[in-house]
């Protein structure tokens, strides 16, 4: 107990956590160059939970220092490997340390600790395995436009090659419990692991829920790396998903759309013979291009959902 005193009162502030039982749940932080606020976010962070450990990626600056002072147990990377190796890295060293929870959340100051509770609770109430904290949720959350438009494109993406359908898929600020803890055999790469974990989880059927939370856009280091070629480095990786998971669904329908519209165009280019005598050279090159595209495409579908049938039965 810390005692405030003054000439008129004495104030008495807890250091105990706000979460009633910690002793099983411990916040995974990767970090990369935060001198300047991830002591703020452990501290922040130690209000709820007991354990906080810092993953620090290759920083050239104080960051372990900084974490270290201000409670958190770290583990320091050499070198600089990215967000998703980093994370992977912190959930290893928390299941080591026997935690059956884990709240993963970004050492840049965007998220809101105060959020840690609401997170938690679908998990320690057994009502989901993985919680996703959604900025989408909360209509207090001023979102840059750009950045809008690139989450929305992320979440269509994310959301047509996994079962579950979420609004915020590139959120950092998650919860893991017990079941997605003993799923984590998959490899990820960079910026994409909070797709690839929605994906990996959802086709393992493991529960996954949302609750809103606050972001905050105005911190020190607000892009680490330009948001375009972050936006696109994820989506090239979730089309590649989506073709591999969904080859009818990626390959096959397009085909099968793209044919129609040739043979459309090609019934007008037919009708504008027969009524001019002319003979419709550009409608004519563009409908055979259609309908021969569409067709391997379609085919490639088959071919590749067959493919994929046959590994699943040998997998099973």
């Amino acid at each position: 107990m810390v005692a405030l005193e003054s000439d008129t009162y004495v104030h008495t502030l807890s250091t105990a956590p706000l979460i009633s039982d910690t002793a099983d749940i411990a916040v995974v932080i990767p970090a990369f160059n935060e001198e300047l606020v991830i002591g703020t976010v452990v501290l922040r962070s130690k209000m709820y939970v007991d354990s906080v450990i810092v993953v620090d990626d290759g920083s050239t600056d104080r960051t372990s220092k900084v974490a270290a002072m201000a409670g958190a147990k770290i583990v320091r990377l050499d070198e600089n490997h990215g967000k998703a190796f980093a994370l992977l890295q912190g959930i290893q060293k928390a299941k080591e340390f026997g935690f059956s929870t884990v709240i993963a959340l970004d050492g840049d100051g965007q998220h809101n600790p105060e959020d840690i509770e609401a997170i938690a609770q679908p998990i320690l109430n057994d009502e989901a395995d993985l919680v996703i904290g959604s900025r989408f949720l909360n209509v207090s959350s001023h979102i840059p436009f750009y950045r809008l438009f690139g989450q929305i494109t992320l979440n269509f993406f994310t959301n047509v090659g996994s079962k579950a359908k979420t609004t915020d898929s590139q959120s950092g600020f998650r919860a893991l419990g017990k079941s997605a803890l003993e799923n984590m055999d998959f490899i990820s790469d960079g910026y994409n692991i909070e797709s690839d974990m929605i994906q990996h989880f959802s086709s393992r059927n493991l529960r996954i829920k949302e609750v809103p939370i606050e972001i905050n856009y105005d911190v020190p280091h607000q892009h680490k790396r330009h948001p375009i070629p972050h936006g696109v480095d994820i989506l090239v990786n979730l089309v590649g998903f989506i073709g591999y998971k969904r080859p009818l669904l990626f390959f096959g329908i397009p085909g099968a759309f793209l044919s129609f519209i040739g043979v459309i165009i090609a019934t007008l280019a037919v009708s504008q013979f027969y009524s001019s005598h002319i003979f419709p050279f550009p409608l004519t090159v563009v409908a055979v291009f259609a309908v021969i595209l569409g067709l391997l495409l379609f085919a490639s579908g088959i071919i590749l959902n067959s493919i994929v049938a046959i590994m699943k039965s040998v997998r099973n």
